[in-house]
């Protein structure tokens, strides 16, 4: 067969424009900020490409779009993220065990990400909502209107449903182990997917692109619509995220720090079974967690006697175990999240920020003494992050 135009050229034209936006992002301060947006261009492309080959609508399954090296939207670092395509009245099976990790969600979402809204999230539920098994194995179904809707674990999809979306989130990153989830889609399972030809292979270079400047876009206008209209170095009280997360309750807020200044957050150690705080950059996406303490939850962070989570958030180092480190990013976003909540939580609840003096560190510190962490301390803190996130990718 003669192949006439040049199918890549809907990708290639995406990414010279999303070059250009990305060069010309308002908020590039330093090379570190260049190079972090290039980095960040590098990676969108990977997961659009990955996305676009593996979109499966007559035999889905579950891809991990969202990563340590695919990363978009703030991504959570103690969070695996799954999703898997849904088309208007198919009806799905999904099966897996249940680990051991701290939280388990599904989110049914209508409609797509775009630069001008935040998709519907009709169905969103933790694992609280499922019959499980006592050996940790369950089944859901998903089907339209009208499916077999007496059957345990049934959820009903609205019309215009486009993913079901599914997160694992961790709290001892190197105890808790994580489940398995399938999907298959009752009336091809057991039939062979379609060999792409020309036309499909032409559409998906296509839908590439598109995917690739929808996600730039997208990610660069949602700080704007939810974070940089705030007070800088403050956060909202507790409310529930953005985007039909239904089990989640966030505060957010956005940092400018100077070499010679840090922030003191003080926040409630929480009864929830998830509190996480992270930092992000300005590309909205999550800083080095592996190599870096740029993240700290309810696990893994030093709680005072008096029960409060203090943490500091400098470029330097104050030598205390909750140092977050800005890994050398002026200014960025700052988020908490509650997860698997019984209650909504109180803005009593929610963190404080206080901007001081580096050298002051210590006199802002009620607990001081029961903060200090030397080198041996903080490298085997660093250790057990790189062996969680190691142990988390096999498979």
């Amino acid at each position: 067969m003669v192949v006439t135009g040049d199918i890549t050229a809907p990708l290639t034209e995406a990414i010279a424009e999303a070059e250009e936006l990305i060069r010309g992002a308002d908020f590039i301060r330093t090379d570190i900020d260049l190079a972090e947006g290039y980095s960040y261009l590098g990676q969108s492309i990977h997961a659009v490409m990955q996305l676009a080959w593996s979109r499966a609508l007559t035999h889905p399954f579950f891809v991990t779009s969202t990563g340590p090296y695919t990363k978009m939207g703030l991504d959570n670092p103690d969070t695996l993220y799954y999703s898997a395509d849904l088309v208007a009245g198919a009806e799905y099976r999904v099966t897996g065990t249940r680990g051991t990790t701290t939280d388990l969600s599904f989110q049914v979402i209508t409609g797509n990400y775009d630069p001008d809204r935040v998709p519907g999230g009709d169905d969103a539920f933790d694992d609280r909502r499922l019959d499980i098994a006592a050996d940790g194995s369950f089944e859901l179904w998903f089907g339209p209107y009208g499916s077999d809707e007496t059957r345990p674990n049934h959820f009903t999809l609205a019309d215009g449903a486009t993913t079901l979306a599914v997160r694992e989130v961790f709290g001892d990153w190197l105890a808790e182990q994580k489940g398995t989830i399938a999907i298959e889609r009752v009336d091809t399972v057991g039939t062979p997917a379609d060999e792409p030809d020309i036309a499909v292979l032409t559409k998906r270079y296509r839908v590439a692109g598109k995917m690739l400047l929808s996600r730039i876009n997208t990610w660069f206008n949602f700080p704007k619509w939810f974070y940089l209209d705030l007070p800088v170095n403050t956060f909202t009280e507790p409310r529930l995220t953005p985007g039909g997360l239904s089990t989640q309750f966030s505060s957010v807020g956005h940092y400018d720090l100077a070499d010679d200044e840090a922030m003191i957050i003080t926040v409630p150690r929480s009864d929830a079974p998830y509190q996480g705080f992270q930092l992000g950059s300005m590309w909205y996406i999550s800083l080095d967690y592996i190599g870096h303490q740029t993240s700290l939850n309810s696990a893994q962070a030093q709680t005072d006697p008096d029960g409060m989570i203090r943490m500091v958030v400098s470029r330097r180092d104050p030598g205390v175990a909750n140092w977050i480190e800005t890994t050398g990013r002026s200014h960025g976003i700052l988020q908490i999240r509650w997860q698997r909540t019984s209650a909504p939580i109180p803005a009593c609840a929610g963190p404080t920020a206080q901007v001081i003096a580096f050298d002051d560190v210590a006199q802002h510190l009620p607990f001081h003494s029961h903060n200090v962490i030397d080198a041996d301390g903080w490298r085997e803190r660093i250790a057990a992050r790189q062996r969680g996130i190691a142990s988390r990718m096999l498979g």
